[in-house]
């Protein structure tokens, strides 16, 4: 089970960021996450959304460069520790965690998560068996 993450390349300069929020948001592109990573030349925005297809047509319109990339996207208890497990699960499958970040939510007692793994597909199965809740695209709408 995986979500769509779209990366969006920017350059890095003043404006780049402000103008990419601008389309998405004139675009009516609901955002669920939003990580900025940045070397000194160019940027990549990778963005989550409930609806990948209106955000991916919104930056074509605007003539972005943008990949879409599959990830997983986690939900565990908003709680001291629970992050560790997560990742020693998968250490323990000896599956890299590429990168991740803090996903979006109104909902108490929770906290979600994005990751991208070097094998999505074990990385599923060693989370389901470790009864770890793992997020589908329609359940990005209700967060």
């Amino acid at each position: 089970m995986t979500v769509k993450q779209i990366s969006v390349f920017l350059e890095n300069k003043p404006g780049t960021v402000a103008r990419l929020t601008q389309a998405l948001a004139d675009g009516r592109v609901d955002l669920r996450a939003l990580s900025l990573a940045e070397t000194s030349d160019f940027g990549i925005a990778r963005i989550i959304t409930s609806d990948t297809y209106s955000a991916t047509q919104v930056l074509k319109e605007n003539s972005y460069v943008s990949s879409v990339t599959d990830v997983l996207a986690v939900g565990i208890s908003d709680e001291t520790g629970a992050l560790a497990q997560v990742i020693q699960s998968l250490e323990a499958a000896e599956i890299n965690v590429e990168y991740m970040y803090a996903l979006i939510s109104r909902k108490k007692d929770l906290a979600y998560l994005i990751l991208r793994v070097e094998d999505t597909e074990k990385a599923v199965s060693i989370l389901r068996k470790n009864s770890i809740k793992l997020l589908s695209q329609e359940d990005l709408a209700e967060l």
